[in-house]
């Protein structure tokens, strides 16, 4: 896959901050595990989700019963897309109540090489008017289109998400199979 499509950020992502959901926690309101893809620390949390679905973006600004669904999607066959999308709470908030988390984001192919490092982009700096602890949709991410050309095998996507007010970094990973 070529790197300027693989890391045509989601700018189309918008910033969403005006889309916050309920917290991250389960069915029963307990606090849910750390896991390769959803972490917390110091009182943030990030989390990273892969989907094959192309109406996820539907699903995030309209969520029946209050919460989005995503299905998950772990392969991705030629001609296929996947959509992988990154979420936070609780950053933390200057004076003047501005947020301000930035990201880095690489996607390792099957044999190691990169297929796009990107360092330090502006994933959720702005002024917040909500709830903090609300679930944030990151404009970071990218959608990801199998290619004729592109390895077969286990690629890799890793996301540090950063709330540089916190000082604290999260790093996320998750995979998926080109078939």
């Amino acid at each position: 896959m070529k790197t300027a499509r693989t890391l045509a950020l989601l700018a189309l992502l918008m910033p969403l901050s005006a889309l916050a959901q309920t917290a991250l926690h389960d069915g029963q309101g307990n606090a849910l595990p750390d896991t390769s893809s959803a972490k917390s620390s110091e009182g943030f949390s990030a989390s990273m989700v892969v989907t094959a679905d192309p109406e996820w973006q539907q699903k995030w600004e309209n969520p029946v019963n209050g919460v989005p669904r995503f299905e998950l999607a772990t392969e991705v066959k030629e001609g296929g897309s996947l959509y992988i999308l990154s979420f936070l709470t609780n950053p933390k908030l200057d004076a003047a109540g501005m947020a301000q988390v930035r990201c880095d984001l690489r996607i390792t192919r099957p044999d190691g090489s990169l297929s796009g490092d990107e360092h330090d982009l502006p994933c959720f700096v702005t002024q917040l008017d909500t709830d903090p602890n609300s679930v944030y949709l990151s404009s970071v991410g990218m959608k990801f289109t199998a290619e004729a050309g592109d390895p077969k095998g286990t690629w890799t996507v890793a996301i540090n998400v950063r709330d540089t007010l916190r000082n604290v970094t999260i790093p996320l990973q998750s995979s998926f199979e080109m078939r």
